[in-house]
């Protein structure tokens, strides 16, 4: 029977089962690395992991910060608040951190308008090719997208990147003139830390607690629980070692299946036997012949590992090392894995133990329990039919792990994946702010967030557009939820690209939210937004907020353009418009009676062109509720 090398692989890695990983010195997580850039002027965590007491000492700016891991072999130290400046050196014990910049830190979440790789954008931007700006850094967070509950690292080898010619193309395209734009304003270090994916739903990116009003995005938790107990061996790590006491176990004849022994179960068996060993034995080199058996084993002497077969057909023949066995009672523990049942140690097969001049025979009655019954698993897995489609899998993964890491602020773009279903995602990204808030344990944890660009072809007629429903709803939370600021960007996209170019629009309208949210400049950063309406015989008037110097036209155009007007038949006709102060009229000869108005209501709205006189376009709007 032949298997590949993979799945020989897996197969050993299930048999040993024997947990832990090697013994090793400190291990840092994988953000903590060269070229890093930690957050200024706040407290910063720097945690890890080690054998438990080891003494930690961590190094950084001329100081030192001792610590000393636990029994869950963690650690962790806290560094006081850090000016901006580097490139510094960063030590833990005899580990070396270079290229270490303190400045501005920023979390990139969404999908595939998030993370755009900025090799696309060489031909339309070409300073992007000879970038030599080494004080502005990039991290992609690679992709991990888990159901069963949050990790605690992030996954893969991604590392930091500066913007330099030759690590540049590394970038995704909206972090990079992000970064530009901040770096070039405020001359500090910039780390953009980018955990996107795309096509992805919100609903992947938010933690369980705040799905709780989606009951189908929601995992039983104690389910969850169950399973995975029941999925664990009881016997791992234990049920191997020589003073493991066994005396309430069941006994068994062995060699024998299980179904003859009356063993049902699909899983694995231990079983034990203690032996007396003759003198000539006590510390020296013996061979171990386990016969033949199905599917895969594990093999302990005396606690210590000596062997393991991946599947059925092998012999199993293993050495045990000098200084193994000794004076007395010693004892052999086999794990026997069988997961689809029939698990079977075949008769008629040697079973001993050969020393140089003396044989132990191990045949005979051993000892024996179950450590893992896949049937404990399986009553799970109705209350659990949902865990591949249900959300928060890509917080678990790829949001989670960095709660520890301390940033500025969040940019959040996404959207496309759940046009469709618009409705909801107010709601949905009011609970991801709000979760992401507590995860980092910050409630007023700024966030900068895309509305969604133009996109696909322009209609001759007024319609309905999800893409418009759901630039709504991105407008509702910007409104509604404090600390955050909108990019109005229906002007920055392609009709025929769902992934359009011009990236740095975005992020200086972005950025124009980040100088007065964040930085505290007084300065205009957002384009007219709907305020109120009032209907004026066959006219309606609109009031506006965030109007800046007052309203205009984009471009100095002379017509306000993509203005749609309804009767009581909620029918919408193209309809004149005209700037009166801060309000724009807005009528139809073919409307007598007008009840509603719309504005670059549309999937492409790109002609829409109202703005303020500071040159920032109006959002999107709607007065009905239809």
């Amino acid at each position: 029977m032949k298997l590949s090398a993979k799945k020989m692989f897996l197969a050993l890695l299930l048999c040993m089962g024997q947990g832990g990983m090697l013994s090793a010195a400190v291990r840092l997580p994988k953000l903590v690395s060269d070229r890093m850039v930690l957050q200024r002027e706040t407290e910063l965590k720097i945690w890890g992991w080690a054998d438990p007491g080891e003494k930690i000492t961590v190094r950084f700016r001329g100081s030192h910060y001792y610590t000393e891991t636990g029994a869950d072999g963690r650690w962790h130290v806290m560094l006081p608040p850090q000016q901006p400046g580097g490139p510094f050196v960063l030590e833990v014990n005899d580990k070396v951190i270079r290229d270490v910049l303190v400045g501005d830190v920023y979390l990139c979440g969404g999908q595939s308008n998030q993370e755009n790789p900025i090799e696309r954008l060489v031909e339309k931007f070409p300073e992007i090719p000879v970038s030599n700006n080494h004080m502005i850094r990039h991290y992609k967070v690679p992709y991990q997208d888990v159901t069963d509950g949050v990790r605690e690292e992030i996954a893969g080898n991604a590392v930091w990147h500066s913007a330099t010619a030759s690590e540049v193309l590394n970038w995704t395209s909206l972090a990079y003139f992000f970064a530009t734009e901040l770096y070039n304003r405020y001359k500090i270090p910039v780390g953009m830390l980018v955990s996107s994916k795309g096509g992805t739903d919100i609903e992947a990116w938010i933690d369980q607690a705040h799905l709780k009003d989606f009951p189908k995005l929601v995992v039983d938790q104690e389910a969850l629980q169950g399973l995975k107990e029941a999925r664990r061996d009881k016997g791992s790590g234990v049920w191997n070692k020589r003073d493991f006491d066994d005396s309430a176990w069941d006994t068994v004849e062995f060699p024998g299946t299980w179904d003859e022994r009356g063993i049902k179960v699909k899983g694995s068996v231990w079983y034990r036997k203690s032996f007396d060993l003759p003198a000539s034995m006590v510390g020296r080199h013996a061979k171990l012949y386990m016969g033949r058996m199905a599917d895969c084993d594990s093999v302990f002497v005396n606690g210590t590992f000596v062997g393991t077969t991946a599947y059925f057909g092998p012999p199993r023949k293993y050495d045990v090392p000098a200084g193994v066995l000794v004076e007395g009672k010693n004892v052999i523990a086999l794990k026997l894995t069988a997961m689809n049942g029939h698990g079977e140690v075949v008769p008629d097969k040697p079973y001993k133990l050969q020393g140089d001049d003396d044989t132990v025979e191990l045949s005979g009655t051993w000892k024996y329990k179950v450590g893992l019954d896949r049937a404990e698993a399986d009553q799970y897995a109705g209350r659990l039919a949902n865990l591949k489609t249900a959300g928060s899998g890509l917080y678990n993964g790829m949001i989670y792990p960095l709660r520890d890491w301390k940033v500025k602020g969040a940019i959040w773009y996404q959207g496309e994946n759940n046009a469709g279903r618009a409705g909801e995602y107010a709601a949905l990204l009011k609970n991801l702010i709000a979760g992401w808030r507590e995860t980092f344990a910050w409630p007023d944890m700024p966030f900068l967030l895309v509305q969604l660009p133009n996109y696909m072809a322009k209609q001759d007629k007024p319609s309905d557009s999800g893409w418009a429903r759901l630039r709504e709803a991105q407008l509702q939370v910007a409104k509604s939820v404090s600390n955050t600021a909108l990019a109005v960007t229906y002007d920055a996209g392609e009709w025929n690209d769902i992934h359009p170019l011009d990236k740095k629009t975005v992020a200086k309208r972005l950025f124009l939210g980040a100088r007065k949210l964040i930085y505290g400049e007084k300065l205009v950063s957002s384009g007219p937004i709907y305020k109120e309406m009032e209907i004026d015989g066959d006219r309606i008037v609109v009031s506006f907020s965030e109007t800046g110097k007052g309203l205009a036209i984009r471009g100095g155009g002379k017509t306000l353009k993509h203005f749609a007007i309804a009767g009581e038949d909620r029918k919408f006709v193209w309809a004149d418009a005209k700037i009166k102060g801060n309000k724009v009229v807005v009528s139809s000869p073919e409307v007598e009676h007008p009840v509603a108005v719309r504005y670059a209501w549309s999937n492409n709205p790109e002609d829409a062109n109202l703005c303020n006189k500071d040159g920032l376009l109006a959002s999107p709007f709607r007065t009905d509720n239809w």
